[in-house]
């Protein structure tokens, strides 16, 4: 109570906050600190990705009186989409939760073909979607995801990816949300191997291998 109290009586003051992935400086007003921890602020992308309307949630943290922002999820405005759709043509989207290295995410892909296909032909796009995104979370932890969800690098590879089966006018992740973290001591569990013997070099051979994996099966289908 009087920690709370000598809180609310502070002079009050702007404070920065560090957000990575992104360019933006963001000062947030209050008395400490402290009354900063677990806050979530929502950043429009829209400029940054040159109109591209995507919204990232981020939710502070204090770190000694240093804070800073770790992403929780990033959404794509629904106008952005329905701008993207065209007559004559199909939509596939999905949902479905992955496992990464360090945290469990919900993932939502949404893509539009360039014209109208079979259901068939939509099942195959959803379920290699699936299959590549599973298994490129897989080796990175949520801090590289989100990243490579902002700039639109895991889009862009499983456009690449899909387009043999069937060329597509557009490929986003709609939704991408963590809602829970994976404990360390639960993957050293399941893999029978300890954090120290986890090598920057076993990890690289790993990422290759499951990249070469993904190129074989696209080149069966």
């Amino acid at each position: 109570m009087e920690q709370k109290a000598k809180s609310k009586g502070a002079k009050k003051g702007f404070y920065e906050v560090e957000v990575p992935m992104t360019a933006m400086k963001i000062s947030l007003y209050g008395g400490a600190p402290d009354d900063f921890d677990g806050k979530v602020i929502t950043l429009d992308m829209t400029r940054n990705l040159r109109g591209k309307n995507l919204e990232l949630r981020m939710r502070v943290k204090n770190d000694g009186g240093r804070l800073y922002a770790v992403p929780v999820s990033s959404i794509i405005a629904g106008s952005y989409i329905r701008r993207a759709m065209r007559r004559g043509a199909d939509y596939v989207e999905d949902s479905f939760k992955v496992t990464c290295k360090d945290a469990i995410i919900v993932v939502k892909p949404f893509m539009i073909t360039r014209r109208r296909v079979s259901r068939a032909v939509r099942k195959v796009l959803r379920d290699n979607a699936r299959k590549y995104v599973e298994d490129y979370m897989s080796i990175r932890n949520a801090k590289e995801l989100f990243s490579d969800v902002v700039v639109g690098k895991l889009q862009k590879g499983m456009s690449l990816k899909l387009k043999k089966i069937y060329p597509l006018a557009f490929c986003e992740i709609r939704v991408f949300e963590m809602i829970g973290e994976r404990l360390v001591e639960d993957v050293e569990e399941k893999s029978g191997v300890s954090g120290e013997d986890k090598t920057k070099i076993e990890d690289a051979e790993k990422k290759e291998e499951v990249e070469k994996e993904i190129e074989k099966k696209s080149k069966k289908i």
